[in-house]
């Protein structure tokens, strides 16, 4: 049976969007799952119940066989052996799988509505012909019989990973696609994002006794379980007879995927973040000074991301040893635990707060990744800064960094690009992660720092359990900025175009250029001689609008008018000569990622690496206390 309080949010929804005609499909799971630890192979029953909200007639569905991609001339290894840059992690290893190393789903049957229907393998994706179409506003329930094996842990995915880890449980279960006002989104898994339909799951996973399971979502029968999980007093599994598996049931509700983690030597601790919510974590023994360490630094995470960025909105958040590096997924993460101190932090704290960008706002990482790895980099370092004892100036500056170098390379391409469909891993990591997290610094240049933490509040709250695109988040920011801010989007995620501010001093003027292709607002601070400094704020026609900071302390701030972004260039009459001038700087904050510094101060720097980043290079992270 459907939830009915997800059905009064669904129809409530559209009350709190920038949308009034946003709609989004619904999904309720229930599965039951045998699973043989011997074979590495599973069983399962899948009941889906599919609500189609759209304003469309459905006559074909697809869903997602992630494991499918696991073998030898897949797509996914094809393009990990054909691309310049493969990742490291996969490179040929798909190639030399073995047939009992490989991963796959066979779908054994499946029903619609209690009749059986056509179906079709074609690598990851399952076609489904409907005989029967679903309707706008009508429910459709098909029953899956399904048996999967699990490939050797290759990416994210997969048994026995470097550390041991027996089961990283990603990915793992035939997934309706996601359908939305773009349409069918039905993707081959080459190796890149997720993107999946909000709704419950109701998950039973048979399985050997010995086994400690983590999953997304909250155990319903602890009592059976044992190990401590969910009541102190049980050490030991319940006394079972030979070859007995034990089940555990999980649900979750309001949420887009589920993930869970089996091994036997899981060492399972609890800690209760003041506020919410309930941290677990599950990890083998010998990383345990490690893992022991990071457990207050995890709590102090979500209570900053908590009071900045809005509120995490379920009561449990589990952190699991496994998988290939890090990966998000809702209400919990997989990451490697063999790792220092500062590592581990690094990578616990970002995949965290995937549980904001991703976990709860759930954009489309496929085709906006710079909305999801970007802003999540971003409040990482935001984050990372709060826990030192001694924050850096420019946190963000190494997302700069890897910029400016990836334009220097040449190989830059857009950050709209679908993440399938970079011709380089670099090009993905630098637009989607750095050029996402500058994406946010530097429109609290353009807009303001307090604005823009408050359009960040607002956006989490008018747009979780929801999908929201980019033009929803730049919406958001408009409203609370007050400007019109399009062309920033245009150019900064459209296109490669760069930013490149430079002046020339002759006598009072000051002469600025516009050198790059992007235009941007301009902040100029002169200090003269005798100590006194004028911040001189250039707002852009186009903004219709300006700031309200003077990031610049005891300067004064002059507003001048606005900069036509077709003239080349923008002169000022300065309040006394060259001659009584100490020094001018533009954009003193370091928030503009100008390409060119050389040409942003008086007296010129050297020309050499460390004066063209300026502070970039100068506050680059340093170790955590």
């Amino acid at each position: 049976m459907l939830r009915q309080s997800l059905l009064l949010f669904l129809l409530c929804a559209s009350a709190f969007t920038a949308r009034a005609d946003y709609w989004q499909q619904e999904v309720n799971y229930e599965m039951q799952i045998d699973f043989d630890v011997e074979n590495h192979q599973f069983t399962g029953r899948q009941q889906l119940a599919y609500v189609n909200h759209s304003p469309d007639t459905l006559s074909r569905v697809y869903y997602h066989l992630y494991f499918n991609a696991f073998q030898p001339n897949s797509m996914m290894d094809v393009r990990s052996r054909t691309i310049v840059d493969p990742d490291r992690r996969v490179k040929s290893r798909i190639l030399a799988l073995s047939e009992n190393e490989i991963g796959y789903h066979k779908i054994n049957s499946l029903s619609h509505n209690g009749r059986p229907v056509q179906y079709s393998v074609e690598g990851t994706i399952l076609v489904v012909d409907l005989d029967e179409p679903i309707l706008p506003g009508e429910s459709a329930y098909f029953d899956m019989f399904f048996n999967s094996q699990v490939p050797l842990q290759i990416r994210r995915s997969g048994r026995d990973n470097a550390e041991g880890i027996d089961y990283s449980m990603s990915q793992w279960y035939p997934k309706m696609a996601e359908y939305d006002h773009e349409g069918w989104h039905s993707n081959p898994y080459v190796g890149r994002e997720f993107h999946g339909v909000w709704g419950d799951f109701d998950v039973e996973i048979s399985i050997d006794p010995t086994y400690m399971l983590a999953a997304t979502g909250y155990l319903q029968n602890p009592e059976q379980i044992g190990k401590g999980y969910g009541n102190p007093a049980i050490e030991n599994t319940p006394p079972m007879a030979e070859g007995e598996k034990l089940t555990w049931h999980f649900k979750a509700e309001m949420v887009h995927d589920f993930v869970w983690a089996a091994d036997p030597d899981y060492v399972h601790d609890r800690l209760e973040v003041e506020g919410g919510p309930e941290l677990h974590f599950f990890y083998q023994k010998d990383v345990a000074t490690t893992w022991d360490q990071l457990k207050p630094f995890a709590a102090k995470c979500f209570q900053i991301v908590n009071a900045n960025f809005g509120k995490y909105p379920y009561t449990k958040y589990s952190i699991i040893q496994g998988g290939d590096g890090g990966m998000e997924y809702p209400m919990a993460t997989l990451v490697t635990g063999k790792r220092g101190l500062n590592s581990l932090i690094g990578v616990v704290v970002h995949e965290a707060i995937h549980s904001w960008f991703q976990g709860a706002l759930a954009t489309n990482e496929s085709l906006y990744p710079w909305m999801d790895e970007g802003f999540t980099s971003y409040a990482e370092s935001f984050v990372i800064n709060r826990l030192r004892t001694s924050p850096s100036y420019n946190p963000h500056a190494g997302s700069y960094i890897g910029y400016l170098n990836l334009v220097e390379s040449g190989f830059e391409e857009p950050s709209s690009t679908h993440a399938d469909h970079y011709n380089r891993n670099r090009a993905y990591g630098t637009a989607s992660y750095s050029k996402g997290a500058i994406c946010l610094h530097q429109l609290g240049y353009v807009i303001g720092e307090e604005t823009l933490m408050r359009g960040m509040r607002r956006y989490f709250e008018t747009w979780k359990f929801k999908h929201p695109t980019p033009t929803d988040f730049k919406r958001v920011m408009e409203k609370e900025s007050g400007m019109q801010l399009d062309w920033y989007f245009e150019y900064w995620i459209n296109s490669t175009k760069t930013i490149d501010y430079g002046f020339e001093l002759e006598g009072q003027s000051l002469t600025l250029k516009r050198e790059g292709l992007m235009p941007m607002p301009i902040d100029v601070v002169v200090t003269y001689k005798d100590g006194s400094q004028v911040y001189y704020y250039i707002p852009m026609v186009i903004m219709r609008g300006e700031k309200n900071e003077n990031w610049y302390g005891s300067a004064e701030r002059t507003l001048l008018e606005d900069w036509p972004w077709v003239n080349p260039t923008y002169n000022i009459q300065l309040a006394q000569g060259a001659d009584q001038v100490a020094t001018i700087e533009i954009d003193p904050s370091y928030r503009m990622a100008d390409v060119n510094r050389r040409n942003n101060y008086y007296p010129k720097p050297k020309k050499d690496k460390k004066a063209e980043y300026g502070a970039y290079g100068a506050n680059l992270p340093g170790s955590l206390d």
